[in-house]
């Protein structure tokens, strides 16, 4: 028989640092891969994107906006004031919009222009898989989260029983409802394309195929929900 053997405490530490360190630099991959091809925003950006056409704030502080909007929604889903949580979240936030910014310089050296329709919007799909799977991960290794990525897990596991798919498409209602708000003021769409549908169909499932495919050994863990 094979004996077990226990991971010491600072190895572990260490590999889920790892584990999140890697999750934002593919997120941030995924998400720059998407906005250099301009097929579409993921939805709480097109939301934004929505919603500065219709009050003429400028993105930035609306997605900011947006996150600290998630933050309050996760406080009454969890019925209390986790303020490592919140931090973590503010961190994420923060970290992520330079990180995305950084990655969308470096692919402009890219000829992402010059490849046909067919090739952007396989690139652009394959953007939202590495979005997905990035999430995967982080949301597992739960050191901190995106304030929407978080209203997403706490969804999961608090209203729809695990099921990432029920819980994606649960938080994306929210951003949903904005753009149908601004579509009444603006009389226009702004930043949905066939991106934006594919995220809003498929990445809740691309999210749960992760878990069980993408460094499966790693589960969920302090969740506190």
């Amino acid at each position: 028989m094979i004996k077990s053997t226990s991971v010491p405490t600072h190895n572990r530490s260490t590999l889920t640092l790892l584990y999140f360190i890697f999750s934002i630099i593919l997120n941030s991959l995924g998400n720059a891969i998407t906005v250099s091809l301009n097929l579409g925003s993921a939805l709480w950006t097109a939301a934004a994107v929505n919603l500065s056409h219709a009050t003429s704030w400028p993105l930035s502080w609306l997605l900011f906006a947006e996150g600290f909007f998630a933050i309050a929604l996760n406080v009454m889903l969890l019925k209390r004031i986790d303020l490592r949580r919140i931090l973590g979240n503010v961190i994420f936030m923060s970290c992520f919009s330079y990180l995305v910014g950084l990655m969308v310089k470096i692919l402009s050296f890219l000829p992402f222009a010059s490849l046909n329709v067919f090739a952007r919007i396989i690139l652009d799909c394959f953007g939202i898989v590495l979005i997905a799977t990035a999430i995967s991960i982080y949301q597992r290794v739960n050191l901190m989260l995106h304030p929407c990525d978080d209203l997403m897990q706490i969804m999961r596991f608090k209203l729809c029983g695990g099921n990432s798919t029920k819980a994606q498409l649960l938080s994306f209602a929210l951003p949903i409802t904005a753009i149908l708000l601004t579509l009444l003021v603006t009389r226009r769409v702004y930043a949905i394309n066939i991106g934006t549908l594919f995220s809003l169909v498929f990445q809740g499932y691309l999210v749960g195929c992760a878990d069980q495919r993408i460094f499966s050994r790693l589960k969920h863990q302090n969740l506190r929900i």
